[in-house]
């Protein structure tokens, strides 16, 4: 999973793809990013991106992330920040997670018809 969510960053940020697995894997080696209910938050800091960088991807074959529930993984959401910029990232981490934890946004995610939807879902600003 790791080599295909570093390829898919790599395309999309301009950034060499060995460079954001290696950080992808030293992040991974210290514990899970699996968070539970099928949900994983794989995330690095890098020296490139000027800004975070997110990519959801749901899995069509959910993968095993040693998460904590041991559920597979098959809504992650790669997290890639500046090295310098730790504060951007846990406030962007901790924004997914409470988004997933309302009720059924991470079932609704898993039946979005297209990448609109799901970022429609995700983004929805809640008033009150």
């Amino acid at each position: 999973m790791l080599d295909l969510l570093a390829r898919e960053a790599s395309a999309r940020l301009g950034l060499p793809e060995g460079e954001i697995r290696l950080s992808l894997s030293a992040r991974d080696e210290l514990g899970t990013t699996g968070i539970g209910g099928g949900v994983a938050i794989p995330h690095a800091a890098l020296d490139g991106p000027e800004r975070p960088f997110l990519m959801p991807v749901r899995l069509r074959k959910p993968v095993d992330v040693e998460a904590l529930d041991e559920a597979p993984a098959d809504l992650v959401f790669l997290a890639l920040f500046p090295q310098d910029d730790q504060a951007s990232a846990l406030k962007l981490m901790s924004a997914i997670a409470r988004r997933l934890k309302e009720e059924n946004v991470a079932e609704t995610l898993r039946d979005a018809a297209d990448p609109e939807a799901a970022f429609a879902l995700l983004t929805l600003l809640r008033e009150g």
